[in-house]
């Protein structure tokens, strides 16, 4: 028989209390600038119990700081939110680091921002993602995790926007203290035509850093990529570092001399090595607009890598309500983007009457079209026919590091019937697509 409820079991113990306590602190101050006394008062008292330092619950003290004058924390924090088994008795102790992270990261405030609290910040979301178990950046830059990434990168565009950038990068000191980011880069990018002087050689300067920084991480993205498959139309070349000793000596087995104790080999067979070598062309149309940023930056840093490459024959076109073939800066991706011009309208024709003339040979062209394809819808019919000419046409809607990118609904699903879906997510997907096609 089961046993009754009684009141007493229903009331919550001390420890779920004092995490209650500290979490509705925590959505008090995410939501409201005003403190709550009593609140206060109750997380002081918890925090002392738990002999944790009073500036855990000080949002202007920076966690890295935090980290710096306790470095024993250092250690709680990592995977702190990661999804694992955690040890029994210190939910009310993770409870009150937790409130550290979340509040640090996502409580921002209002008014101007100082080069120095956008990094302070930047800081601080490094350490809330090492307590989801990742790297600094990792949350941001890898698969997985889209959504938070999505609002991580919304707060830091805000930062962004309400900080003096201008008078920030006329100073020096104060452009030194600025780490690129995506967010950063759109910013530099949309105002750099208002910049002179020291200011724009600042800004030049931390393009120039984040296109390196992630020029490198999809160059590597690229080496590891799987290459394309052995051409056994190429007979094997006849050198000893390609020979196939298993399979030769198998193959000569009846010619062992059990008299002589010896093998004859009167045939030699070599592996095969060689892989398809003919010329491919990669056509990059790419969309200025603003929102499509992340994918134009990721783009035209993956256009360049694979210029790089032996028999390949890169182009890329950049398109508003005209179109710029930027073909001869293809290998440069920082004066690509110093050419760009964020925000306006958009006419993908325009675009298409520049590139369609470069499919020389269908059967062995790319073209990648980058866009939210909110755009002229007789392009469709230009699509399609490309399509069934023998090119492989990639209509990408998000390549980035992180978030997610609105696409015309109605475009999705024309190009998904023409089976030619549009690619979206991670960067690493287009690397897939194009290393297997070009290599």
């Amino acid at each position: 028989m089961t046993e009754p409820t009684t009141s007493a079991d229903l009331t919550p113990s001390a420890d779920e209390t004092r995490r209650q306590v500290l979490y509705w602190r925590l959505m008090s101050r995410l939501f409201s600038a005003d403190e709550q006394p009593a609140l206060e008062t109750a997380s002081m008292g918890i925090v002392g119990d738990l002999e944790l330092p009073p500036a855990l619950l000080d949002p202007g003290v920076s966690v890295d700081t935090l980290v710096q004058r306790f470095p024993e924390l250092g250690d709680e924090l990592q995977d702190l939110m990661a999804d694992k088994e955690h040890e029994e008795g210190g939910e009310v102790r993770r409870a009150a680091l937790v409130s550290k992270l979340l509040l640090n990261v996502f409580s921002t405030g209002t008014g101007d921002v100082s080069a120095g609290q956008l990094a302070r910040w930047k800081q601080d979301a490094g350490w809330f993602e090492k307590g989801m178990g990742c790297e600094p950046g990792g949350l941001r830059s890898g698969p997985g995790n889209e959504e938070l990434a999505a609002v991580l990168a919304m707060i830091e565009g805000d930062l962004v926007k309400r900080m003096r950038l201008r008078e920030v990068l006329a100073d020096p000191a104060l452009a030194r203290q600025l780490t690129p980011s995506m967010s950063l880069i759109e910013q530099l990018l949309r105002d750099k035509s208002n910049l002179s002087g020291v200011a724009l050689a600042n800004a030049k300067a931390l393009i120039r850093r984040f296109v390196d920084e992630v020029a490198e991480v999809l160059r590597t993205q690229v080496e590891k990529t799987s290459v394309g498959v052995i051409d056994r139309s190429v007979p094997p070349k006849r050198v000893f570092r390609n020979l196939d000793i298993e399979r030769t000596i198998w193959k000569n087995l009846t010619n062992w001399s059990p008299e002589d104790q010896r093998l004859y080999v009167d045939r030699l067979f070599y592996r095969q090595t060689a892989r398809r070598t003919t010329p491919a062309r990669l056509i990059v149309v790419v969309d200025q607009s603003g929102s499509m940023v992340d994918a134009m930056v990721n783009c035209t840093i993956l256009a360049s890598i694979f210029a790089g490459l032996p028999k390949v024959d890169v182009h890329l076109v950049a398109y508003d309500t005209r179109a710029l073939d930027l073909t001869p800066w293809v290998n440069d991706p920082f004066e690509v983007l110093l050419r760009t011009t964020l925000g306006g309208g958009t006419d993908g024709t325009a675009a298409m009457a520049l590139a369609r003339p470069k499919i020389a040979d269908p059967r062995n062209t790319v073209m990648v079209w980058i866009s939210d394809f909110y755009d002229n819808r007789s392009l469709i019919n230009d699509f399609g026919s490309i399509h069934r000419s023998g090119v492989k046409f990639i209509p990408v809607g998000s390549v980035n590091s992180s978030g997610h990118q609105s696409v015309d609904p109605w475009y999705r699903q024309k190009l998904k019937d023409l089976g030619t879906p549009v690619l979206s997510g991670h960067v690493r997907k287009l690397v897939f697509e194009l290393k297997n096609f070009l290599t």
